[in-house]
Order: C-alpha cells, then structure tokens, then sequence
C-alpha cells in the first residue's frame, strides 16, 4: 500500500521515531520504530499488541512459522508469545518505518459488555495473524500519532482514540482472536490464563496436570488448546521463555552462562548450553560476543 494516507503515517511517525530504534512515546500504549537497514533477528516476547507496517518490510517468526508484512499490514498478537522478528527491507533512502500499539485487557473487556462484536464461536484461534489495514483503522492510528505534535492533547484524547482502535480491531477481520482471549469460560480465554501464568513462573518445574486444572481444562483439550493458539506445546513455549530470558540476563547483566541458566530454572549447565544452541545458533558465549560485536 502506498496510500496518500499510507504517506501520511509515514511522516507522521517519520517526525518523532529516532534511528534504528524501536523507542517509546509519550503515549505510554505506542511505540515507533524507523531503521535505515534490514536487521539480524531478535528475540523477544511480543505482549498483545497491535504492529503496523507504514514502509519498509518486517518479518516475524513463531516457531517456525513466518509471517510477512508488507506496507499497509497490521500484525495482531493477542497473547504473550516469544518470536524472532527481523526487519527485512529498510535503506536510507527507504527506511523501515512502523509502530506497535498495545492492547489495555481492561479496555477490551468493557467493549466486549458493551456489546462491541461479542461473538467467539468457533476452537481457539492462533494467537498472531497479519491483516491488512481497513482504512478506518489507520484513520484512528494516525491520529494518535498525530497527537505527539500536540503533546497538550495527548491526555484528554489519547484514551478514546486507543479505545476506538481497539474497537476497530475487535471487528475487523482478526478480531475474533483477541475478542477469543477476553471471553471468561471459552478454551481460549483460559490458554490465555495459562500464559499468563507459564510467563510469570518459567522458571518454575512445570506440571501440565496441575496447570490444566488450574485453568479448568482437561489435560488433552489443554494440550490441544495450546497448541492452536501458541504454535507450541507448554514445554516448549517454556522453554523459549527460559532461553530468551538467559540471554537477556547474558546480555544485560553481564552474567556468565551457569548463572544464566540456574536463574531461570536450568538444574545441569549442559542442557541448558545445548538447548541454547539449538535456539541461537552458537554456544552462549559466542552467541553473546557475536551480539555485542554487532551492536558496539
């Protein structure tokens, strides 16, 4: 897409995005991103959020799966999901330009009573879809962007704009997989406690009876419902927690790799080195040195 009203979106976050960044704003629910060249993939835990392509291509990858967007593309997540993301066409001249906006739970509930689209028939959808961008949508998400030019406003207005965008994907085409998440009693709804749960505990020994039950389902619905939201089973998806939060702790706090591993749950040093490598490629030393050569 290459909209007039794609253009505008495009100055609009051009204004306020610093270089090969993805920064914060003072919208506290909207980040922007520009860069000047494809990047190497990084790992990370998307939070439900919505992500907007306005130039440029980006990619995402859930275990093992790729979605691609393109300009005028929106990627949906409705659940805590680990991913590789990469952008895939960025120059000088053309850079890569987006934005992520997240989602407020609280805000998708009181829609929801509302009355706002609250159909949910149908098993669990996955929890991350591209779409395109219907123009009502991106009406809304420029002028959210357009309000950091007025910082004054950005109080008063902010919430009802966010309020109408999540409206405005809560019916769109996606919208059945974060209305889904917010219902209290559908399957999906309650993978979505476990998540949540998996998220603030990975480091903790994990029992899929005990957490089936927890969330209400039997241990097979809750292994399939799993699955056809996340892409994984419970196992890997914590896993990938692990793993993602080690490097982290690798990369941030300068930690060694047996520390690393103790913090987030790993009793042998040698599981963990394997499982890591088979992850990110090398061993965790030489993949820390290999991330800190890039961005030095």
């Amino acid at each position: 897409m290459n909209s007039p009203e794609m253009k505008t979106l495009v100055s609009a976050i051009a204004r306020h995005a610093k270089a090969d960044a993805l920064i914060p704003t003072e919208i506290p629910e909207l980040k922007l991103s520009s860069f000047a060249s494809p990047t190497q993939n990084t790992s990370l835990v998307y939070e439900p959020c919505l992500c907007i392509v306005a130039q440029g291509a980006k990619e995402v990858v859930l275990a093992g799966d790729s979605y691609r967007m393109d300009p005028g593309q929106f990627l949906l997540v409705s659940v805590d999901l680990p991913v590789d993301a990469r952008v895939l066409e960025a120059t000088a001249n053309n850079p890569y330009v987006g934005l992520q906006i997240s989602f407020d739970p609280k805000v998708v509930g009181e829609l929801l009573a509302d009355g706002t689209a609250v159909s949910s028939t149908g098993p669990p959808e996955r929890g991350l879809a591209v779409s395109n961008v219907e123009p009502k949508l991106l009406d809304a998400v420029t002028r959210l962007v357009h309000l950091l030019d007025e910082p004054q406003d950005i109080g008063p207005l902010a919430p009802y704009v966010l309020r109408e965008i999540t409206h405005r994907v809560l019916t769109s085409s996606q919208g059945l997989r974060l209305r889904q998440m917010a219902l209290a009693g559908a399957p999906a709804y309650r993978i979505a406690q476990a998540i949540r749960w998996l998220k603030a505990h990975f480091a903790d020994p994990l029992k899929i009876e005990s957490l089936a039950e927890q969330v209400g389902l039997s241990t097979s619905s809750f292994h399939l419902h799993f699955k056809n939201v996340t892409a994984m089973t419970p196992l890997q998806y914590q896993k990938r927690m692990r793993l993602q939060e080690a490097r982290n702790l690798m990369l941030g706090e300068k930690i060694d790799a047996a520390q690393a591993a103790f913090r987030v749950g790993y009793e042998s040093p040698s599981q963990f080195s394997r499982e890591y490598r088979r992850m990110f490629g090398a061993p965790p030393r030489q993949d820390i040195d290999a991330v800190l050569a890039a961005t030095s």
